[in-house]
C-alpha cells in the first residue's frame, strides 16, 4: 500500500459519529456521506470536503482511485470496525467524507422554464428520491419547505444517489411567499393531486412550478389557493394512491416531453 494516511483518533471518531445526529450536523454545520460513488459525486461538486475516511481494505482494493482523487491532505485511516461508529449503513464499503454544508439562501432567483417546489415531505427516502428523480429529468432548481424531511440526513442522501450536489436546493423559511412571488414573475403554479386534471392531458404551461406534497395529506390549502391547476395520474387499477416519489417520476416524465 503506497498511500499511507494518518489514523483518526479516538477523539476524531466520536466528534464524526456526531455527524450522524441531526443535533450534530446542526452544531457543527457538516455532514458525512457514504460509499465510494456517493463521494465521488460530492468531490466533484462545489461542496468543500473536509475529511475522507477510509478503511485498510478500501485502500488496497481503491488506490488507483484515491491517487486519481488528489486527496491525500483529507484522507484518514481507520479500522472496519471503528468505521461502524460513524456509518449508518448495514453493509459499509469501507469510505465516507465529511461535508462542510452551504449557507443556502432562501431568496428565490430562478429563470429556468420548469422549477420543482416541495410541500412537507416528510419522510427522507422519498425526498431523495424525488430529488434524484429531478437531477434525472434535468430540473437544476428544487424549493423545499421547513417541513421537509432534513437534507442532510444519510437516509436523504442515500436516495438521493448524490443528486444533492447536482441541484441548487432552496430551504425556504418563506415557501409560499416565494411561491407567489413567482407567480408574478410569470410561473403558473401546478400542484399534484388526486382529484387534478388527467397529467396526459394536460399542456404544460412555458413557465411552471410544480409542487409536490405531503405523502399522506396532499397539498395544504396554501398550496390549493396558489395553485393554478392541479393534475393527477389517472388511476387504471385498484391502488388508492401512488407513493410521491414514483408519482413525481411520472408527472416530471410528462411535464418534460418535447
Amino acid at each position: 500500500m503506497n498511500i499511507k494516511p494518518d489514523r483518526l483518533s479516538l477523539n476524531q471518531i466520536k466528534y464524526f459519529s456526531s455527524l450522524l445526529t441531526k443535533k450534530g450536523r446542526k452544531k457543527e454545520n457538516k455532514f458525512i456521506v457514504e460509499g465510494k460513488r456517493i463521494v465521488d459525486e460530492a468531490l466533484k461538486s462545489n461542496f468543500e470536503i473536509q475529511t475522507v475516511i477510509v478503511t485498510t481494505d478500501f485502500v488496497e482494493k481503491n488506490e488507483q482511485l484515491l491517487v486519481k482523487w488528489g486527496i491525500s491532505d483529507k484522507l484518514f485511516l481507520i479500522n472496519q470496525k471503528d468505521f461502524r461508529r460513524i456509518s449508518d449503513t448495514k453493509s459499509p464499503q469501507g469510505i465516507a467524507a465529511v461535508v462542510i454544508n452551504r449557507n443556502v439562501s432562501s431568496k428565490v432567483d430562478i429563470t429556468d422554464k420548469l422549477i420543482v417546489a416541495l410541500e412537507n415531505i416528510s419522510d427522507p427516502g422519498n425526498l431523495g428520491t424525488i430529488l434524484r428523480n429531478c437531477d434525472w429529468f434535468g430540473i437544476k432548481h428544487v424549493i423545499i419547505n421547513q417541513y421537509c424531511a432534513e437534507l442532510e440526513n444519510p437516509k436523504t442522501i442515500r436516495a438521493s444517489m448524490g443528486a444533492l450536489f447536482h441541484l441548487n436546493i432552496i430551504d425556504d423559511n418563506d415557501f409560499y411567499s416565494s411561491l407567489s412571488e413567482l407567480k408574478k414573475s410569470g410561473y403558473q403554479i401546478i400542484s399534484s393531486d388526486l382529484g387534478g386534471k388527467d397529467i396526459f392531458k394536460f399542456n404544460r404551461p412555458e413557465k411552471t412550478v410544480v409542487v409536490f406534497s405531503n405523502e399522506a395529506f396532499g397539498p395544504s390549502i396554501d398550496i390549493k389557493n396558489i395553485a393554478d391547476y392541479s393534475v393527477t395520474i389517472p388511476r387504471i387499477g385498484n391502488a388508492e394512491s401512488l407513493n410521491v416519489a414514483s408519482a413525481s417520476a411520472v408527472i416530471l416524465s410528462q411535464l418534460t416531453k418535447t
